[in-house]
């Protein structure tokens, strides 16, 4: 595909309002990925090269967390091996696959989704994290970065949203922590992805690796945002994310 200037204008300034959004919230890829496709990339290669560019934003903001000790390192662990697992297949399963398949999933989902967290029990910030026995919360972070990774590979967008919803629900960390460990499996699942689409010679390089610096300043900023505003930023930016993925979904399928 020749790349124009043109392209540049189109893709980085929506990627660096993506990579703001992914780290207060998860989600970036729902502003990035349509933005490729704006700019007239394949389907496959745009998926692709969104990878690259997210991916290295994602590890900006989970140095930051890490910094801020807002990573729950031995939960996050679990969560990458079996993201990694997960990631791969859907990976290869995208490069096979009909797209729609997903987004007919997806579709029944996101309201319940979004539901749950306008009722507050999707996403509520707490005072302290809930005391779950640990072999609980690995088994929840496990079963939940193994599907999730697996539709990161496939397509990805509303991938770390659906993350810190289910830390949050059914592992009982605060949101920080969800964010921040979410961040780190992401980043694993989103890696492994890019390393299969770059294998099969799906990356564009100059452009993703342009893209990255855009969704570097993004993540940085975003991530600095939650750690002053906390539930107050993310739970409205998390309910937009999904109301968007549903009426992109739909809009695709129709």
């Amino acid at each position: 595909m020749e790349i124009t200037l043109q392209t540049f204008l189109i893709v980085c300034p929506f990627v660096f309002l993506a990579g703001c959004v992914d780290a207060i919230a998860g989600g970036g890829g729902l502003i990035s990925l349509p933005a490729y496709f704006l700019a007239g990339v394949p389907p496959h290669m745009a998926i692709a090269t969104n990878k690259l560019s997210s991916s290295i934003g994602t590890l900006t903001a989970s140095f930051r967390f890490y910094k801020e000790r807002f990573i729950k390192l031995d939960v996050a662990f679990v969560g990458i091996a079996v993201a990694l697992c997960g990631s791969a297949i859907g990976s290869n399963l995208s490069l096979m696959a009909d797209e729609d398949l997903i987004r007919v999933i997806l579709l029944p989902l996101l309201p319940f989704v979004a539901w749950h967290v306008l009722r507050g029990k999707g996403l509520k910030e707490r005072e302290s994290e809930i005391d779950l026995p640990r072999r609980q919360v690995y088994s929840v972070v496990a079963l939940s970065s193994f599907v999730v990774g697996m539709y990161d590979g496939f397509y990805g967008p509303g991938t770390g949203t659906f993350l810190i919803l289910l830390f949050t629900a059914f592992a009982g960390m605060r949101v920080a922590e969800a964010n921040g460990t979410s961040k780190l499996i992401n980043l694993a699942s989103n890696t492994m992805s890019l390393l299969i689409f770059l294998i099969n010679g799906q990356v564009i390089l100059l452009l993703g690796i342009v893209a990255a610096l855009c969704s570097i300043l993004g993540n940085y900023i975003g991530s600095s945002l939650v750690m002053k505003n906390g539930i107050t930023i993310v739970r409205p930016l998390i309910i937009a994310v999904l109301a968007i993925l549903f009426l992109k979904i739909l809009m695709e399928l129709l």
